[in-house]
Order: structure tokens, then C-alpha cells, then sequence
């Protein structure tokens, strides 16, 4: 239920209702959600395309928290902090040199970011103990970010990991 209060003015002003102040605020703090929702979206697709499509390991120091948190269910293990994030980035690199994420989609709700990727490679260097086998490899993923204060705190990572592995030809392909 919405009740109209007015504030009468001094004479020759204007009036303003007490709604008319609450929508103007609302409209300011929705203006300030979407200004922080478009600069967490810039932030992940930095992280992005530095780490993964540049190689710029040192860009983890400025755009993760020392209390970031990887959890991946491929991985038996959260990983923290940035060192953490620059160890992946690298390993993922040393596999696949030519390696480029792609985002697809990318929406963003408070402070959380969710994005779509591909992410495509050949295979040329060891990668959890396979052997390069010199195969082309295209996967799809989902993340989801937690931004605080600028920075990435958390990241929550599901990718095709079985579609990896049969394209390298470690697991049979389905029949």
C-alpha cells in the first residue's frame, strides 16, 4: 500500500511528495547497482583475458583477495589466495599455449558475476600428468564470481572436464 505524504512548500516553491523522493533515491541506488554490476563484469573479463588469453600471471596480485577461493568439483581441493590462481593460469598455459577463453554469455547480479565460456586449445604440454598428445580440445564452462571491495574473493568453476579428457583420448569417447 502506497501512502501519499506532501510537503507543502514555502509560497512560490514546489511541492514534493514524500514518493516522489523515494523514487528519485530508488533510481539513484539502481543506477549505483548497475554502475557496480558493469564494473565486476569489466573485473572478470580482465581476469580473463590477462590470466588465461595473455598469460599475465602478475594481474592475479591486483584482481584477487588474499582470502580468494576456488572451488571446482573436478578438483579434489579449494584453492586459495592469488598465488593459487596464478599456479593455474600457468599450468593451464604450459598445456596449452595457444589457449583462449571465449565468454559467451555474461550476467551480473550484486556483487556475483556468472559467465559462459569456451575455452579451446591444443595440447603441447603436460597437464596433470598426461602427456601432450598434440590434440585440439574445445570445452564449455559456467563461473560464478564473488566481487567484494573491487576484488575477486571467491570463483565457483563447473566445466566439461569429461569432454577434456575424451578429446585428449584419455577416456574413451560415449558410444
Amino acid at each position: 500500500m502506497n501512502i501519499l505524504w506532501v510537503v507543502v512548500s514555502r509560497p512560490g516553491g514546489h511541492a514534493c511528495t514524500s514518493m516522489e523522493t523515494n523514487e528519485r533515491s530508488n533510481t539513484m541506488r539502481t543506477r549505483d547497482k548497475r554502475a557496480v554490476e558493469k564494473e565486476n563484469k569489466a573485473l572478470s573479463l580482465r581476469a580473463d583475458e590477462e590470466l588465461f588469453n595473455r598469460g599475465n600471471m602478475d594481474v592475479a596480485d591486483e584482481l584477487f583477495a588474499a582470502s580468494f577461493m576456488f572451488h571446482d568439483p573436478a578438483n579434489h581441493e579449494d584453492w586459495h589466495g592469488p598465488e593459487s590462481v596464478k599456479q593455474y593460469a600457468a599450468m593451464m598455459r604450459a598445456a596449452f599455449p595457444d589457449l583462449r577463453y571465449t565468454v559467451e554469455d555474461q550476467i551480473a547480479e550484486g556483487n556475483r558475476v556468472s559467465t559462459r565460456y569456451t575455452a579451446s586449445g591444443t595440447h603441447e604440454g603436460e597437464l596433470l600428468g598426461i602427456a601432450p598428445t598434440g590434440n585440439r580440445v574445445e570445452i564449455t564452462g559456467i563461473s560464478i564470481m564473488r566481487i567484494e571491495g573491487g576484488r575477486i574473493e571467491e570463483i565457483w568453476e563447473n566445466y566439461d572436464a569429461l569432454g577434456m579428457l575424451q578429446q585428449l583420448g584419455v577416456i574413451p569417447p560415449q558410444a
